[in-house]
């Protein structure tokens, strides 16, 4: 069953039509009982109370509608109720969010739609700056937030996914509305699309491991100006060169964790095996500071900060932070003045850069 319901800003001041509208609303939702809707559409641009379309909401979700379309001209705060239906009973696959007025999201919000695999959202705001959001069903999302200043991308995958995306020749990228695992892999390359105007970007080790299928049609990042890449051991960095070339005004890169993964992609970003193209991708770069995050005091580790240091030709400024959540070989008096002996000597191999310890 579809239901499509509509009032237009013409009859605006007409409470008597206004109040019809919620009556023939209300009375088609009873008439049809606990029966299952497929699709709901509700486009109310007059005065009717927010309170009014949240029952109706409610009530739709309660019946397991899949395909929710929604166009409002009230701001709109998604209620508390509104969550707790959806984490009760909520099968929505498909959900379109639309307002003249800005639309008031909490981090509660897209989790409590445990099916969501289709989101379009527009003209939205968080209720707070820094909000992270996740879910596993999701395959398509479109968010037009009226500004584009900072993305966090974590698109999470699984140890076979790694394996399968490192073959040759896989067919992740390929069109296939059959597979979903295609199709959150296709769209990886449209996500990267839809926020190349951020000017801050943070990439977990499982997205930089994704985005090694689209190096070659990754897009330009004009205006990123702050990196965030994060370095796990069995993730790899193959899109890393192609991230830095393509961020031509960047000045700020911020490294949790080193190590990674090595791979046959290795020896440019990094220094993990030897090849003609060493350090191409950074010396391109115009990058003048740069954080490590969770450093542990390893020779590989060490190798990497002397490779920054030589390709990097503008760095000026190198944080390095020592992890203090776990042991490291650090806490070894011996070993730690070791390491500090070796910053001095890459400070004094690289007068142009202030290479910084700090514990």
């Amino acid at each position: 069953m579809t239901l499509t319901f509509s009032i237009l800003k013409l009859v605006k001041e007409r409470a008597e039509i206004r109040q019809s509208f919620v009556d023939f609303v209300d009375s088609v939702l009873a008439r049809q009982g606990d029966s299952p809707i497929k699709k709901f559409s509700l486009r109310c641009l007059t005065g009717v109370h927010p309170d009014i379309v949240n029952r109706w909401i409610c009530n739709v979700l309660k019946r397991g509608v899949s395909e929710l379309d929604l166009f409002t001209n009230f701001p709109t705060r998604i209620p508390e109720m509104m969550v707790i239906v959806c984490l009760e009973s909520c099968s929505s696959v498909s959900l379109d969010l639309d307002s003249d007025s800005q639309l008031v999201f909490s981090e509660k919000f897209i989790p409590s739609f445990p099916a969501l695999e289709e989101l379009r959202i527009d003209n939205m705001e968080w209720n707070e700056m820094n909000v992270t959001v996740s879910s596993a069903s999701l395959i398509k999302i479109d968010v037009q937030a009226g500004y584009e200043v900072e993305a966090s991308i974590d698109l999470i995958i699984k140890d076979d996914h790694v394996k399968r995306l490192r073959e040759p020749d896989n067919d992740l990228l390929e069109e296939d509305d059959g597979h979903v695992d295609v199709l959150k892999f296709g769209n990886a390359v449209k996500l990267m699309n839809g926020i190349q105007n951020v000017q801050k970007l943070d990439l977990s080790a499982d997205t930089i491991e994704v985005l090694a299928l689209c190096c070659e049609s990754m897009p330009v990042f004009n205006n990123v100006r702050i990196l965030g890449v994060v370095g796990e051991e069995d993730r790899g960095w193959q899109a890393m060169p192609a991230l830095l070339r393509n961020c031509p005004r960047l000045e700020t890169i911020t490294v949790q964790g080193l190590i990674h993964d090595v791979t046959d992609k290795c020896g440019d970003a990094c220094p993990c095996i030897s090849r003609e193209d060493r350090g191409l991708s950074l010396k391109s770069c115009p990058v003048n500071r740069l954080e490590i995050h969770n450093f542990q005091g390893t020779m590989k580790e060490m190798a990497m900060i002397k490779h920054f240091l030589e390709y990097f030709p503008s760095l000026k400024r190198f944080d390095v932070f020592v992890e203090d959540d776990e042991p490291t070989q650090l806490r070894n008096t011996e070993l730690f003045n070791c390491v500090v002996e070796m910053f001095k000597i890459y400070n004094k191999l690289s007068p142009s850069c202030n290479l910084r310890l700090r514990v």
